[in-house]
């Protein structure tokens, strides 16, 4: 019988190969979306869940309150590591600290650095504890976490590893140089961290190595000073509740930190949260989504299943009045209309199954260009069990939503009726249904077509915004601020200018625009009244100003400095001071964190600090050479090529040990630049 059914089924797909091809069309496209929109769910969801103890791994994170706001850090104070060991024994600690745009140099022969590979690693190199293998469970090749309780040893990630000697099992024992400042050896290799990892290691410094180069990689231990970079985990006992750890937490920070014009506390921030958390991110990758954003494409999928399956129901219930008399010989025959269901529910079945067979290959030829949509590796696969689960539950509710209907329209048709002539679409009824289907049909599509305008008005708005600087013409170099390449960064910068096609160049922390939060809290004009907020960071020359196109509307910029003498501030920071004339605020005195007062000598306009989903926050900008590791050059656009070139070349004699990897236009994307500048987040100034 169900043989019998299936092939009356077939038959009749043939017999309507129109209808038959715009439904197999229109189930192909909506079920090989909705599998793409769920593999890339299914992989954000999945982040760090490889961990065993993944439940009970929480980030600890730091929170400022102040008068008028409220802001969190997803770093700890130095000191915070040891003294939470000591305070809560029953969980396990560990603390690392990222360090960016890091160059490892791998020694060829001895007495000869001409032949020396370089690489620079953006992120991934990090300095850290032994104990967070304790925490996160990784496979060791060689070595074990003990290795990394020595100074200067390094453990490498096998694909670093293989990169860097071209044969990870022959690369223990030898010998790498990191920044021209560190000289290590390679103790371990470790397994190549999951492409759904919010922690991608690739070189692993021991942290005593940190903490003997305090001035090289910016180590602090005192407990006002709180950098971003510096991140510390730990791992709960299971039956330890979060309301339980956030009182000990509390009464930690009651106990270490001091009272002053803020309130400072430590949170716990469980693992499985913050890769979700867009708000305070993640500095040791690149890579968050918020759950807004899965609960929106997941919605999407939703709409886009519906509108397959109303396409689905009304061309069947449309071509169903056609099948009338096949239906009234088969009742007169004898058949039931249990029979007659299952039997237009089995032409179902066999559409939506060719349906989805052709998705998961419509999908898979599409798998290597959702990249450049979504935020995936190419790694990532679409053969999984979830993807193929979610495939076979797609098809079953498909053939349910899509079925039912039709089947029960193409049953209830009356013999007598059928032999006459006088089913027609009107007397089949359902009228206001299919009306509603249709209706809804339309209101889904003009529902997405509405959001996407939206998304690309968005993407013109974000390409077209006024970000408060000049853009144009940009040249960003990563630069470094090691000693010896501060010493040459003046030599440097006057060779650049004595080219006729070079307009300015400026060394600095990072762009007007970036994702730097280096932050501190001040006092103002001699008082210590607590102001209510903290001002952010940016550190630039002289020509900070002139190359960005920076625009005064009060004041001047400072004087040639290599440190901090004299401050140059944005509107933001005096109106949240109460100044609405910036002429008042010139001559006006700031001391930030435990400095000196230094006079306000500047106002600038404006412009765009961070995202253009953020509000522009309150800066100073000064100079501070060790921190200037960024360098900006403004050209003329005639001849781009020429004068790229020559400014390699240029570089490559000023600076041999020192390798350019990165020369980029200045690009407008929702980060602002082409090249993703991150800084440490300090809520304490370091004198300059």
């Amino acid at each position: 019988m169900l043989k019998n059914y299936f092939k009356i089924a077939w038959r009749n797909i043939v017999r309507h190969k129109g209808y038959s091809a715009i439904n197999v069309a229109g189930l192909t496209v909506g079920m090989a979306a909705c599998l793409l929109i769920f593999v890339i769910i299914q992989f954000e969801l999945s982040f760090d869940t490889f961990n065993p103890n993944y439940k009970s791994i929480y980030r600890i994170v730091t929170q400022e309150k102040h008068e008028s706001e409220t802001t969190t850090n997803p770093g700890v104070a130095v000191p915070a590591t040891d003294a939470l060991r000591l305070d809560i024994p029953q969980a396990k600690v560990a603390a690392l600290n990222s360090s960016y745009g890091s160059q490892i140099t791998v020694p060829q022969a001895a007495g000869s650095n001409s032949s020396d590979k370089k690489f620079t690693e953006n992120i991934g190199v990090l300095f850290i504890q032994p104990q967070f293998f304790d925490i996160f469970s990784y496979k060791w090749l060689a070595g074990s976490p003990a290795v990394l309780a020595s100074p200067d040893m390094v453990v490498l990630d096998k694909s670093s590893a293989i990169k860097y000697f071209g044969d990870w099992t022959n690369a223990v024992g030898k010998i790498l140089k990191m920044d021209n400042v560190l000289t290590l050896k390679v103790s371990g290799i470790v397994e190549d961290a999951p492409v759904n990892s919010d922690f991608p290691f690739k070189v692993l410094v021991s942290f005593d190595t940190w903490k003997q180069h305090p001035k090289d990689y910016n180590y602090s231990a005192e407990w006002g000073s709180t950098s971003s970079s510096h991140e510390v985990f730990m791992l709960f006992p299971a039956s330890m509740s979060k309301s339980s750890i956030d009182a000990q937490l509390k009464a930690f920070s009651t106990k270490h930190f001091k009272k002053g014009s803020a309130q400072t506390t430590l949170l716990p921030q469980p693992l499985a949260d913050m890769h979700f958390d867009t708000r305070i991110g993640n500095p040791l990758g690149d890579h968050s989504t918020s759950r807004a954003t899965l609960r929106t494409l997941s919605f999407i999928a939703l709409l886009i299943i519906i509108m397959a399956s109303i396409n689905f129901i009304n061309l069947s219930t449309a071509q169903s009045v056609g099948r009338s008399k096949e239906v009234g010989i088969r009742k007169v025959l004898g058949s039931t209309r249990p029979q007659l269901i299952f039997q237009v529910i089995g032409e179902t079945t066999i559409i939506v199954i060719a349906s989805a067979l052709i998705a998961l290959a419509v999908a898979r030829l599409a798998m290597p260009q959702l990249k450049n949509i979504a935020n995936v590796p190419d790694s990532i696969s679409l053969f999984t069990t979830g993807s193929l689960f979610f495939l076979a539950a797609s098809t079953v509710t498909i053939v349910l939503l899509s079925g039912i209907y039709p089947a029960s329209v193409v049953s209830g048709f009356k013999p007598v009726l059928a032999f006459k002539n006088k089913i027609t679409a009107a007397s089949i009824g359902g009228i206001p249904l299919r009306r509603g289907l249709v209706i809804a049909q339309f209101a889904i599509s003009q529902l997405l077509i509405i959001g996407t305008i939206v998304a690309v008005n968005q993407m013109d708005f974000i390409n077209k915004a006024d970000l408060g600087f000049n853009k144009k013409a940009l040249l960003i170099i990563p630069g470094y601020t090691d000693s010896l390449s501060l010493r040459k960064m003046e030599s440097f910068k006057q060779q650049v200018l004595q080219d006729p096609n070079v307009k300015a160049i400026s060394f600095s922390s990072d762009v007007p625009s970036s994702e730097n939060n280096w932050g501190t809290n001040f006092d103002f004009n001699n008082s210590t009244k607590d102001v209510g907020f903290n001002t952010y960071l940016k550190f630039g020359d002289v020509d900070y100003f002139k190359t960005y196109g920076l625009t005064f509307v009060a004041g001047k910029g400072y004087d040639v400095s290599d440190t901090a003498r004299q401050y140059v501030v944005n509107e933001t920071f005096i109106h949240k001071l109460g100044i609405q004339n910036a002429n008042d605020a010139i001559g006006k005195t700031l001391r930030l964190g435990g400095g000196k007062w230094l006079p306000i000598v500047g106002v600038v306009k404006d412009f765009k600090t961070n995202s253009l989903r953020e509000a522009i926050k309150p800066i100073v900008i000064s100079p501070a050479k060790k921190f200037e590791g960024q360098i900006g050059i403004k050209i003329q656009t005639a001849d781009l090529s020429k004068t790229v070139s020559q400014l390699q070349k240029l570089w490559e004699n000023t600076f041999p040990n020192m390798l350019i990897t990165v020369i980029s236009w200045m690009i407008i994307l929702p980060n602002f630049t082409s090249r993703r500048t991150k800084w440490p987040w300090c809520t304490k100034f370091l004198p300059g």
